[in-house]
């Protein structure tokens, strides 16, 4: 699985304004802050804001901040929400019938149940554990 990099600068920006707790930034600084694209991050902030996980400030000391507690938004959730446009393959786009395998095609039900374990392992964090905590990053377990 591969996130796109207007996933990835999402989770970045959702990160960086949780660790800012409560404070406004702008999409320039946001932007800076990770040496992206002013435009580009905008556009993130933008389908941030409408998914509700962020809220936008008007005026001259505008910008954004978390709309919703860190411990309240699933690393799955941003994923699926800024990724919602992005087929894994092409065969999962609506309306897309041109596969020589077809109907007898069996890798796209392998990848789609390879694509919801990826989601359903990101659904166990959320921002919140992307923070540090006592200096130290965070370990993730990677056996159960």
């Amino acid at each position: 699985m591969k996130l796109t990099s207007f996933t990835d600068f999402g989770l970045r920006a959702l990160i960086l304004l949780a660790e800012r707790k409560g404070e406004i930034l702008s999409a320039a600084a946001i932007a800076d802050h990770f040496h992206v694209s002013r435009h580009h991050m905008a556009k993130v902030l933008q389908e941030l804001t409408s998914a509700g996980y962020l809220e936008g400030i008007r005026g001259a000391q505008g910008g954004v901040r978390l709309a919703r507690d860190p411990r309240d938004i699933r690393i799955g959730d941003v994923v699926r929400s800024l990724g919602k446009e992005q087929a894994l393959v092409d065969c999962f786009r609506e309306g897309w019938n041109d596969c020589a395998f077809l109907p007898r095609c069996r890798l796209k039900g392998m990848l789609a149940r390879a694509q919801l374990g990826f989601l359903r392992e990101l659904d166990r964090f959320t921002i919140s554990d992307c923070l540090e905590k006592n200096g130290v990053a965070p370990m993730l377990d990677l056996v159960d």
